[in-house]
């Protein structure tokens, strides 16, 4: 597939199939994920695959009973944890930057292999945390069921955009 092809048509899939994930399908994925960039090469992604149903139930009821989450087959975790960029006026905060920067490889991989993906960011986080058996120093950024949309219209072009005039300025901030 054409990587633009990829990027026009990645959509956030809402319902899926319940048609497992092939192995090297879900590897390609992660490896996507894995060969992200990040400030200073830190890396502070961590991430966890859930396929247990029962645990993906929990999931989809701790992330504000979002039943869909838990239709997929599998639902990735992303984690990342905490460092100090003295470089950049984020700082304390670049772990969130640097992780969705992989998460966004790993939605734009799934797409390319026909997997449907979801950025989930309402969750309760302490109760996910404890969940997942996520250590301190590690907080949940998103996660993402993952898996075959149930409707073969799920990937179709972007059309809600801003016209790129709107959002791009030469030189300066604004219009002159």
């Amino acid at each position: 597939m054409d990587f633009q092809e990829v990027i026009q048509t990645r959509r956030s899939v809402r319902s899926y199939r319940s048609d497992p994930v092939p192995d090297d399908a879900l590897e390609r994925v992660l490896e996507a994920a894995r060969s992200a960039p990040s400030a200073n090469n830190v890396q502070p992604w961590r991430y966890i695959v859930v396929t247990d149903q029962a645990t993906r139930e929990k999931i989809a009821d701790i992330s504000f009973n979002q039943a869909f989450i838990a239709e997929a087959p599998v639902v990735i975790v992303c984690c990342g944890h905490n460092y100090h960029d003295s470089y950049s006026w984020i700082a304390d905060n670049m772990f969130l930057v640097d992780s969705t920067i992989s998460f966004d490889h790993l939605t734009l991989a799934a797409r390319a292999e026909g997997l449907g993906t979801c950025w989930i960011g309402a969750f309760d986080h302490p109760q996910l945390k404890e969940l997942l058996n996520v250590p301190a120093g590690y907080d949940i950024v998103v996660l993402t069921p993952l898996g075959y949309p149930q409707s073969d219209t799920a990937f179709r072009p972007v059309s809600n955009r801003k016209a790129l005039d709107e959002i791009v300025f030469h030189e300066r901030f604004g219009k002159e």
